[in-house]
């Protein structure tokens, strides 16, 4: 997509129903489409930084953060990077190409939205969907068909990374990487997204041939694609109208409608 160049929604124009499929486990779904992760960037006010024919870049609107996505170079994929500030340390996290975008819009949706007053837990949602742990050197949650995991890895004193990867019957599909002062809630979403046990859905010739995903066909018109994609992209305008109405104003009531809508429009996805 040409920078700055207006998104008006995918899938208009032909109404004839065309086949995708659901596909489980999310985790080996394929990559999807990157608009997934770009359009709510751009419609939660991140700025596109991309030049044409190169990678994708996004900066936050307070410039603290960055997101890329390069399949120019090996292996490519995802990378987000945060500034130092004076209440934290710089940090990183690199996702591979194969990560489904779901996955990837766990941390970024994240990134676009005030942190919770909760202390978070990245076990707790791969626990929750009866991943197991194991403990040792390294703490390592499996997923229940072994086909994924998140592992906090120490090689030695003060030398720590978050690692995560799925694999297939065909070897290892994809690994993620972060730096272990990546703040907390944003490891925590990511789990939560690689955890989550809804499937994802990928159009025909785009599911990874694997006998480990189980696949449901459905038919879509596009313009049931397009409401879906565009209750997405709805949802991130109202909350960045939200908080920006109560940052100018300061009065909390304002952000209740648009809040609602978000929770709303995020259960058609």
């Amino acid at each position: 997509m040409k920078k700055n160049q207006q998104w008006s929604g995918w899938g208009t124009g032909d109404q004839q129903a065309q086949q995708h499929y659901l596909v489980e486990p999310r985790y080996l779904a394929g990559g999807g489409d990157l608009r997934h992760v770009t359009e709510f960037l751009r419609a939660s006010g991140w700025r596109d930084k991309s030049k044409s024919g190169g990678p994708l870049v996004f900066d936050s609107p307070d410039k603290s953060v960055r997101i890329g996505y390069d399949p120019f170079t090996q292996p490519g994929g995802w990378t987000i990077s945060g500034k130092q500030t004076r209440r934290h340390e710089a940090w990183h996290a690199a996702f591979g190409q194969h990560v489904p975008v779901e996955i990837v819009a766990g941390v970024t949706d994240a990134l676009t939205r005030p942190r919770s007053a909760h202390a978070p837990n990245v076990w707790a949602p791969l626990e929750a969907q009866s991943w197991k742990m194991e403990q040792g050197q390294h703490v390592t949650a499996r997923s229940p068909d072994g086909g994924a995991f998140v592992r906090f890895h120490q090689s030695a004193p003060g030398q720590a990374h978050w690692w995560a990867g799925a694999r297939n019957e065909h070897g290892r599909v994809w690994e993620a990487t972060l730096t272990p002062n990546t703040p907390m809630h944003l490891v925590q979403a990511f789990s939560t997204a690689l955890a989550d046990p809804q499937p994802v859905m990928r159009p025909l010739g785009n599911v990874p041939p694997s006998q480990r995903i189980r696949t449901t066909s459905v038919s879509v018109l596009p313009s049931q694609l397009s409401a879906w994609q565009q209750a997405r992209i709805t949802a991130a305008r109202a909350a960045t109208w939200a908080r920006n109405s109560w940052a100018t104003n300061g009065h909390r009531h304002h952000t209740t409608g648009p809040y609602a809508t978000v929770g709303t429009a995020r259960a058609h996805r």
